[in-house]
């Protein structure tokens, strides 16, 4: 995920592409003007219908990205945040990283010991469930041959 500048330039960014937007479609439905000494015939009529409709989507659009924006700028460090608060926060942090560590460590200690408990009852299931061959007795062979009678 971007840091939080970066997201603020992608939704500045975003907000100047519905203004353009918007400002295209109020120049393809808006009607045309008249001007002193200029004379052009209309013929074209805007849709009202399609007007409002993407003037509401515009809207709706440019009011979520100002939101966006207001969310990611509250989520900005404050000019009253002075380096020595950064730095102790920042120390929290670390401790809290180091913390998180160790109970990683242990719950992986944890998993390897039930992981060698687990492959150890395995091998034992395999071994009771291996047949175990018949032992001929002495003096006959497979098949109950007896070779010396």
């Amino acid at each position: 995920m971007a840091d939080r500048l970066t997201q603020l330039q992608d939704a500045v960014n975003q907000m100047a592409d519905h203004f353009c937007n918007s400002i295209g479609i109020l120049q393809q439905f808006a009607p045309s003007g008249q001007f002193v000494g200029f004379d052009k015939s209309v013929s074209k009529s805007p849709a009202p219908v399609e007007n409002e409709d993407h003037a509401r989507l515009f809207a709706e659009l440019i009011a979520r990205t100002a939101k966006d924006i207001d969310v990611i700028i509250d989520s900005l460090p404050s000019e009253e945040s002075s380096p020595e608060l950064q730095v102790a926060s920042l120390h929290k942090l670390e401790l809290e990283n180091q913390e998180a560590a160790h109970r990683l460590e242990d719950v992986v200690k944890r998993g390897e010991m039930l992981l060698g408990n687990i492959q150890g009852a395995l091998e034992d299931i395999a071994q009771a469930q291996l047949p175990v061959p018949n032992v001929p007795k002495t003096g006959t062979t497979p098949g109950g041959f007896h070779p010396h009678t």
